[in-house]
């Protein structure tokens, strides 16, 4: 049986990426998908994530209606030079009416499958820690949830100390740190490392070229456009890091990441330290800390063998 995911997105390159890839997988069910605020406006991700649907063919995957702005209330900033104008890259997509439903409709997907349902968070936590202010028996009694946010022992993307998910709402995330069942954190320090290379992207085309699959050919301009952006930034790097892709990754290869299970807060405090993750290796109780899972090692070589065996082959 595919394991069935329902999706928050800011739906930016990585987040388009993972998406792509469940497009190829049967082991794998998106069951909804709710669109945030983030790498893009929330409009704008309704957009990306309509269109990613109508080239793929998948209209029957529902659309919910996330937040548009951040509980802290502070001013949304968004990233074109990292993901585009619209979120896609040079990519610039058509309106496509599909509806768009209510946060409040996410209930009924999760109640119907509350025994085998997996939430994952790829953007801000702002919609997801909505969905457990308005409802929080029920989001306490979802079986899995895995979130891309924090960084252990390694730089901020957003400050010296913050990445950008926990920077942009610590309240949410802190509010998800102290409600989610059974959670595990992907954070910087291990996505920053799991490249897409150039020659990668390069094969994955070759190959769509001749499927023609629009699913496929989209790839290439969006990572070229974001491995553009990180060689400029990170000078020497050798390819795109899929954060938000390595969730999703996670979910159907767990043997492949190494996780610790320890104590973890979000600094929620104005000052240099804001949206810090601070993980607690003393091992200590601690008020404001909850102990969860956090992956802090991953098999870099299966994540290339199973991304490559994925989209080089036609879509199911």
């Amino acid at each position: 049986m595919p394991k069935k995911v329902l999706l928050f997105t800011d739906l930016g390159i990585d987040d388009a990426f993972a998406i792509l890839y469940t497009f190829f997988r049967k082991d794998i069910q998106l069951v909804g998908i709710v669109a945030d605020y983030g790498n893009v406006s929330r409009d704008k991700a309704i957009r990306n994530i309509n269109y990613l649907k109508y080239i793929a063919g998948r209209e029957e995957i529902p659309v919910f209606l996330g937040a548009s702005v951040p509980l802290t209330g502070i001013l949304v900033q968004y990233f074109p030079q990292v993901h585009g104008e619209a979120g896609l890259g040079p990519i610039l997509p058509p309106e496509i009416p599909y509806p768009i439903y209510s946060i409040n409709d996410i209930y009924k997907i999760i109640d119907s499958n509350l025994d085998d349902l997996t939430i994952i968070n790829l953007g801000r936590l702002s919609s997801l820690a909505t969905a457990f202010v308005l409802n929080l028996d029920t989001m306490r009694n979802v079986k899995e949830y895995i979130c891309m946010g924090g960084a252990f022992f390694y730089p901020g993307n957003v400050t010296a100390v913050a990445e950008a998910n926990f920077y942009a709402d610590p309240y949410a995330a802190n509010l998800i740190l102290q409600h989610a069942k059974n959670l595990t954190i992907i954070p910087l320090n291990v996505t920053q490392s799991a490249l897409v290379t150039p020659e990668m992207v390069q094969q994955i085309d070759a190959f769509h070229r001749n499927t023609q699959d629009p699913v496929g050919l989209i790839i290439k301009p969006m990572l070229d456009y974001y491995y553009n952006f990180y060689s400029k930034s990170n000078p020497g790097i050798g390819g795109s890091p899929m954060h938000d892709f390595v969730t999703i990754w996670y979910l159907l290869n767990p043997d492949a990441i190494t996780l610790l299970r320890v104590p973890i807060k979000v600094i929620p405090d104005q000052g240099e330290g804001f949206g810090q993750s601070i993980a607690d290796f003393r091992f200590e109780t601690n008020p404001g800390y909850k102990t969860h899972k956090v992956a802090f090692q991953f098999d870099y070589e299966k994540f290339k063998k199973d991304i490559m065996t994925t989209f080089l082959k036609k879509r199911l």
